[in-house]
């Protein structure tokens, strides 16, 4: 068919394009268009990512609970937006994919991901609880703060004593709650500069500590060097300048890592050599107790052995015959573990060119130690022959409804916490006890020997500080101190290493301790046992699970008197969220501390109860006769809230 034709018979004009006409034409250009799948695509599943991290550790994880978590947690987030303009889901999701790569569990996951839905959403514990299981539910709860409209000032000291406590039943509240800082630390460009400095301050304050003590190198690197560049911005470019412009730096550790693995093959020792670079706040710091007007960073690598802690020493005996030891430049924290329980061998040599080079020398299960530190047994199961041991072995439970007896502990296992908790049980109020945490989180410390046993205390501590260490009765009678075996006054500051011999008074009459010892003393046992002596606490508050059983006391004894009884919280967890409590224990604290009457609240508790009763015009099955025996025996537990 010719061109007319074509345009006869069609009514459609052909194209200049070997006679193909319009018609063809656009036949061609709809068989060629993508399909609408291909047009828009499926939007990507905003968990992918974390499952994906999570089945790098645990491939074998059921990612049901995550993806119920998110869920729950989007609809309940859904409509807030982060000082950034994110919508605020993607704080929780980035929370638990910072876990994920850590290589915590399902578990651990979960409640990151719904970790602020009952502080800022009208989700509750309760519901939380029976949607995730009281594991969960415990999670959360020991991360959620308590209401500043509540608590006032107090408010901050609260949430980090019941933080801490948490731990206590659970480390894992401890870990969610630094990388809920790690990524708020990620994401502060955008709070004003005040904000800034202000969250800056307390992370290097309170949470970079906490994470050294709990052994989380992964994490506190990151910390650490977020912290400089928002305190300290200058300082920070000036590093990054230097780090990312030295010339055959990269070279010059490669040499070093190829010689070192020649000086392990050589003593026939199975061990991998790697670079071992500083991160900036840690060259930061260097510098600055150096009085350095530049930079200071030495080159660093790290000796990773497969066997056990003997070949660490001849490996240490292999690298000091490649390169000449710097005398005073050995540490030994294999003998003698830090507090947060690394263990490494630490020395320094002449390199290549005479150049100082560091080098750190560990096995692997030190190494993993190192690295994740807590976190190691989640991230490892595998070492673990049951979950339970995993838990157990880091979690120093005193007294909890899910008790777990620890394991005998190895190396010191987390006498922090354990000392931390002791603390809690000694403070009079949260104040004194986060005043008391915050000067056992120094970071400086020292290691001193005192009557046989290796103490650490903070840097500038006193013998009086040591006396304490050994006892409130030796602290209280100490009159005199040697310090290697010279006489020594009692606020000397002390050094590393130092053997410390306390003299004690035997006589009845001893006046005991001084006030004057409050000016210089600096560890956190010492001055709570001399603060509790010599100050009286204006309101005798007591801890908080003190204040929560006065405040159930109290409500109960309100209830005897109506000639009452509660069966269950849940009436009463309903009358504190009408109340514009953030929860129960808010509500139980505050009758506890007389800010609202216990009779008052029992008073709107029956009438609720009565209230309904009548509406439903029914026989108040939740009311029972009066028993004459309600005094002397506890409520019979049943479906009802009140009993009468």
């Amino acid at each position: 068919m010719d061109a007319e034709a074509a345009t006869v018979a069609t009514g459609i004009p052909v194209t200049g394009r070997a006679g193909e006409s319009m018609l063809t034409t656009r036949l061609r250009a709809m068989l060629s268009w993508p399909n609408m799948r291909e047009r828009a695509p499926a939007p990507a599943d905003p968990v992918t990512a974390l499952i994906k991290a999570h089945h790098q550790v645990h491939s074998g994880s059921d990612v049901a609970l995550l993806r119920r978590a998110y869920l729950v947690a989007e609809r309940m987030h859904r409509g807030q937006m982060r000082k950034s303009g994110d919508p605020y889901i993607t704080h929780p999701l980035a929370v638990a994919e910072i876990l994920a790569h850590l290589g915590m569990d399902g578990t651990t996951l979960a409640a990151a991901l719904l970790h602020d839905t009952v502080e800022d959403t009208s989700y509750t514990l309760a519901q939380l609880r029976a949607d995730f299981g009281p594991d969960v539910a415990h999670l959360v709860d020991g991360v959620t703060k308590f209401d500043k409209a509540h608590f006032g000032a107090r408010a901050e000291a609260e949430t980090i004593r019941k933080m801490i406590v948490a731990a206590g039943q659970d480390i894992r509240v401890l870990v969610i709650k630094l990388a809920d800082r790690l990524h708020n630390m990620q994401t502060l460009d955008a709070r004003s500069a005040a904000s800034r400095a202000r969250i800056a301050g307390a992370t290097r304050e309170v949470l970079v500590p906490l994470c050294d003590r709990l052994g989380i190198q992964a994490l506190k690197r990151e910390l650490e060097d977020k912290v400089l560049l928002f305190l300290d911005p200058e300082e920070y470019e000036r590093i990054d300048g230097m780090v990312s412009n030295r010339p055959d730096w990269n070279d010059y550790v490669q040499n070093l890592v190829t010689l070192g693995r020649g000086a392990l093959r050589r003593e026939k020792l199975d061990g991998r050599v790697k670079p071992r670079p500083r991160h900036y706040y840690s060259i930061w710091k260097d510098t600055q107790q150096a009085g350095s007007p530049v930079p200071m960073d030495l080159p660093r690598i790290v000796v990773i052995l497969e066997g056990d802690d003997p070949d660490c020493y001849a490996a240490l005996c292999a690298v000091h015959q490649q390169w000449k030891p710097i005398p005073g430049r050995f540490k030994d924290f294999i003998a003698a573990p830090k507090n947060n329980l690394y263990r490494s061998l630490h020395t320094t040599v002449l390199g290549p060119g005479d150049q100082m080079v560091e080098v750190l020398i560990r096995t692997e299960q030190m190494h993993r130690a190192v690295e994740y530190g807590v976190v190691a047994p989640f991230r490892y199961p595998a070492r673990q022959s049951r979950r339970s041991t995993a838990l157990s072995l880091f979690n120093p439970v005193r007294t909890a409804p899910r008790e777990v007896v620890p394991p005998p502990r190895q190396h010191g296992e987390h006498a922090w916490l354990r000392r931390a908790l002791d603390l809690e049980q000694a403070a009079p109020d949260a104040v004194q006890f986060v005043e008391t945490l915050r000067c056992d989180l120094a970071e400086q410390q020292i290691q001193v020997f005192a009557w046989g046993r290796q103490l650490l205390l903070p840097a500038g501590a006193s013998p009086v500080d040591v006396a304490y260490e050994l006892g409130t009765r030796t602290g209280d009678r100490c009159v005199a101190a040697t310090v290697n075996g010279v006489l020594t006054p009692l606020n000397a500051a002390l050094t590393d290493g130092d053997v410390v011999d306390i003299l004690v008074s035997r006589a009845r009459n001893h006046p005991g301790p001084r006030r004057e010892w409050l000016e210089f003393v600096k560890s956190p046992n010492a001055r709570l046992r001399l603060s509790r002596r010599f100050t009286e606490p204006e309101v005798a508050a007591g801890t908080v699970s003190d204040r929560l059983q006065l405040g159930r006391a109290a409500i109960g004894l309100a209830l005897r008197r109506r000639d009452r009884a509660l069966a269950d919280e849940q009436r009463l967890i309903s009358l504190a969220q009408a109340l514009d409590y953030p929860d129960l224990d808010t509500l139980l604290i505050a009758v506890a501390e007389h800010r609202v009457s216990a009779d008052t609240i029992v008073d709107q508790l029956i009438a609720s109860v009565d209230n309904q009763n009548e509406a439903a015009r029914t026989p108040p099955v939740n009311v029972v006769p009066p028993r004459r025996d309600a005094a002397d025996t506890p409520p019979r537990r049943s479906s009802t809230s009140l009993a009468r």
